[in-house]
C-alpha cells in the first residue's frame, strides 16, 4: 500500500474549538484551550502517523480582523496556512454564524479539498444540527461536512477517515517518531500563559506574554526561570496579586501541568516586567517569536 502524507492545517473562527479539536486528534495536550477568545498566538505542529501515513496538524489562530501588531502577526500565521496545506480542516460550532468571507474565498480559490466540521454538537439537539449542515453545505458546497464533539470525541474517527482519503501520496515529511515542531521551551511557556489567562480577567491576559529565561534539566529535576511580560506599570500590580497570592497561584498551576507534560519534577521561578506596548513592537514581537 502506498504511503500518504500532508499537511492537514485547522482554520475556524475564535472560539469554535479548534484547539481541543487539535489535541483531541493528535492525542497529547498541544495547544493550550481557555474560553477566551484569541487564545492561540502561534501556529502549532501536531504530527501522527500510521503505518502507512503521517498527518502533519497545523493549528492556527482564530480568524480576527488586527488591530495592532500582535494581532498581524498572528494572522500572518494563517495566511501561511493557506499556501502550504494538503488540506484544510475548517472547524465551526453549532453558535457560529459568522462566515468570514474573504478566507471562505480564498479557501475556494485555492483547489484545495476542504474537510468542514461542526463542533460541539454536545450542546445542541439533531435537528438545530441539521439546518447547520445545510447552511454550511451553501457556504462550501464543494467540502466534506461531518458534525463532531471534540470534547468527548464523537466522530473523530470519521474526520480521520476523510482527512485520509484526501491526503496525496508522500513519504512522511518528519521522523515516525516526532510529536510536534516546537521545544519544550515553548509549550513551557505556553502552560505558564494558559495559567495567566485562566486566573486574569479583562485586558491583562491579552497583555500578557511569557519568555523562557533558564531551562537547566537535571537526572531528577528541571530548573525553569521564565518572565511574564506585561504592557503597562498598573498591570504589575495585579500579576503579583495582594502579598503576591494570585502570581503564586499561577505558578503552582503552572508547574503542575509543566510537570505532567515532561514527566520530571520542575522547579519554577516567575519574574514579572513591564516591557512597555510590546504588542505594537516589531522588534520585541520579533524577540518573542512572533513572524513580522
Amino acid at each position: 500500500m502506498a504511503h500518504k502524507s500532508g499537511f492537514v492545517n485547522i482554520l475556524g473562527n475564535p472560539n469554535v474549538g479548534k484547539s481541543t479539536l487539535m489535541n483531541a486528534l493528535v492525542g497529547e495536550k498541544l495547544s493550550i484551550i481557555t474560553s477566551k477568545a484569541q487564545t492561540t498566538r502561534h501556529r502549532i505542529m501536531g504530527i501522527v502517523n500510521g503505518e502507512d501515513f503521517q498527518l502533519v496538524y497545523s493549528d492556527t489562530p482564530g480568524i480576527i480582523t488586527p488591530h495592532y501588531k500582535l494581532q498581524e502577526s498572528m494572522m500572518k500565521a494563517i495566511d501561511m496556512a493557506l499556501v502550504d496545506a494538503d488540506v484544510f480542516l475548517y472547524v465551526t460550532d453549532v453558535m457560529d454564524e459568522n462566515p468570514h468571507q474573504e478566507i471562505i474565498d480564498r479557501l475556494a480559490e485555492s483547489r484545495i479539498p476542504v474537510v468542514l466540521v461542526i463542533n460541539k454538537i454536545d450542546l445542541s439537539n439533531q435537528e438545530a444540527v441539521n439546518k447547520k449542515i445545510l447552511f454550511w453545505q451553501q457556504v462550501f458546497p464543494d467540502a466534506d461536512i461531518v458534525a463532531i464533539s471534540a470534547l468527548l470525541g464523537f466522530n473523530l474517527e470519521t474526520v480521520l477517515s476523510m482527512l485520509l482519503d484526501k491526503l496525496p501520496e508522500s513519504p512522511p515529511y518528519f521522523p515516525k517518531d516526532e510529536l510536534t515542531d516546537k521545544t519544550l521551551r515553548f509549550f513551557t511557556s505556553e502552560i505558564i500563559r494558559e495559567k495567566i489567562l485562566l486566573n486574569y480577567q479583562k485586558e491583562v491576559p491579552y497583555s500578557a506574554e511569557v519568555t523562557i529565561e533558564a531551562y537547566e534539566e537535571t537526572e531528577k529535576m528541571v530548573h525553569i526561570m521564565a518572565t511574564i511580560h506585561i504592557s503597562r506599570e498598573s498591570q504589575k500590580g495585579i500579576i503579583l496579586g495582594h502579598q503576591g497570592k494570585a502570581i503564586k497561584k499561577t505558578g503552582t498551576e503552572a508547574r503542575r501541568d509543566i510537570e505532567d507534560f515532561i514527566g520530571k519534577k520542575v522547579y519554577l521561578e516567575l519574574l514579572v516586567k513591564v516591557t512597555k506596548d510590546w504588542r505594537e513592537n516589531a522588534l520585541q514581537l520579533k524577540r518573542f517569536g512572533y513572524e513580522i
